[in-house]
């Protein structure tokens, strides 16, 4: 916009327009992960002592200060500020929302019930694009400072509503809270399913935390086979970001207007479009065609979009057609990341880890998100600029490179998770299957399970008592 950019820019005399530095960019770009970092724990460890509720809710409360700052900046320093202080928001929403999602919902849609916190995103980018397309014909400040107001809308409406929503029930069985998980789960589950089947469930959840080795130390991350589930969240977290959707979505707009073929609004829109169609089919089809098969399909893509728009890159000078099929590609690729990694990084990592090691594991996945984020977002002025790298659109080379490794990385390493109960992922990793396996493995049920543990532990008391009896029998 141009009113922005003349209120945080610089004017260049020599060609009588103004632009914001590079370098204000690079940080503007990459100081909020600083924000991000920080609410992340703040919020995993509040969400862990005090529940996911309370979390949402103060959330929300603290994110209605922060766009107040956001909309009466004037300096670029107060808007740094800003956007570092409202990316603490975010960081919380990214520690608490998919962790709960994921602990209310029924195995048979959680895979698109957790996809649709990407979806939101999606759908707000659209909304919030769409909104810029028609401010950015207004005079003055007017123009940016609505988008920015629009920031307030979301969290007074979770501030308003999240009382209305029961707490997660297996948070609250974590608490030892029982009675409260039922009430909670009978609210989560009336009218769906008969209260013999939710009673059922109820038991499921109990044995599932009974019968869980883990005792919720962040030291247990990194052991047993709790080491190869952070591994997997480690790398998918690393590659969602790596291959470089920052590129597309953080700095398209700015790219697209350097190759001055399209209009950037018009631009902005149709990848949001596109990403939020590609999103949801997702979302529909994930927990039936699987993770993997979608994972690998958005790889494939990316791969495609991203050596192809390096490619197109390296003619000199680049023709109108090249321009314009580079932007394509830019298009290309965000619906390859909409098709697997941008809504199933969120359902897989918080599908796979133990049970009362969700929390922890969440924080590692999103601290590695968000240093591999600030990485990107950081370096991309750098490489992109003329003055520095002067790569353009082939750092496409760069990012399709990583590509193809989180293809290689998908294919060994993700598991099929669909249609396993969060209780039996955890079984299945513990009975050391395969991840490439995990679809064609069936389990005995938790109840068996659970009788086949009481035995053992009846067993274990006899031999001890009879130990006892004997030991008296001697002394005497």
């Amino acid at each position: 916009m141009t009113a922005f950019t003349k209120q945080f820019g610089e004017y260049d005399a020599a060609t009588g327009t103004w632009s914001i530095p590079s370098y204000f960019l690079s940080l503007l770009d990459s100081l909020n992960y600083i924000g991000f970092a920080v609410g992340l724990v703040i919020g995993s460890l509040f969400s862990q002592r005090y529940g996911r509720r309370l979390t949402m809710f103060l959330m929300s409360c603290y994110a209605l200060i922060t766009a107040t700052i956001i909309v009466t900046s004037r300096s670029r320093g107060q808007l740094l500020a800003a956007r570092i202080l409202n990316y603490v928001y975010i960081g919380i929403e990214l520690s608490v929302v998919p962790i709960y999602q994921s602990e209310i919902v029924p195995t048979q849609v959680r895979g698109f019930i957790v996809g649709t916190y990407q979806l939101s995103i999606y759908l707000g980018g659209l909304i919030i694009n769409s909104i810029c397309r028609e401010t950015s014909s207004l005079e003055g400040n007017k123009s940016w400072m609505i988008p920015f107001g629009l920031f307030y809308l979301i969290p007074f409406c979770i501030m308003s509503l999240i009382w209305f929503i029961p707490e997660s029930p297996r948070w609250l069985l974590l608490q030892g809270r029982i009675e409260d998980a039922e009430k909670s789960l009978k609210r989560l589950r009336q009218g769906t399913i008969s209260d013999d089947e939710i009673a059922a469930e109820l038991s499921s959840l109990q044995v599932g935390l009974d019968i869980e080795p883990e005792k919720g130390a962040f030291k247990e991350l990194f052991q047993g086979v709790n080491l190869k589930r952070t591994a997997i969240v480690i790398g998918l977290s690393f590659f969602q970001q790596a291959t470089g959707q920052a590129f597309a979505s953080q700095y398209g707009a700015v790219f697209v207007k350097s190759l001055d073929t399209i209009n950037t609004y018009n631009f902005t829109i149709i990848t949001s479009a596109i990403g939020t169609v590609i999103c949801l089919w997702s979302n529909f089809f994930n927990d039936k065609i699987g993770r993997r098969k979608l994972f690998m399909a958005g790889s494939i893509v990316q791969v495609a979009a991203l050596f192809t728009m390096g490619g197109l890159g390296t003619a000199s000078p680049t023709t109108t057609p090249e321009k314009t099929a580079i932007a394509s590609m830019m298009a290309i690729f965000s619906a390859g990341f909409g098709l697997g990694w941008a809504p199933l990084t969120y359902v897989v990592v918080t599908e796979i880890p133990a049970l009362s090691l969700r929390d922890h594991s969440q924080r590692v996945a999103s601290l590695t998100n968000i240093l591999t984020t600030f990485v990107v977002a950081f370096t991309l002025p750098y490489l992109l600029d003329d003055g520095y790298a002067n790569l353009h659109s082939k750092v496409g080379f760069i990012f399709g490179s990583l590509a193809v490794c989180d293809c290689v990385f998908t294919y060994f390493c993700v598991p099929d998770c669909q249609g396993e109960s969060l209780e039996d992922v955890d079984r299945l990793f513990h009975e050391d299957v395969p991840v490439r396996k995990f679809r064609e493995t069936h389990l005995p049920s938790l109840e068996a399970e659970n009788a086949k543990v009481w035995a053992e532990k009846e067993i274990k008391s006899d031999i001890h008592i009879l130990g006892q009896t004997n030991g008296s029998k001697n002394f005497v």
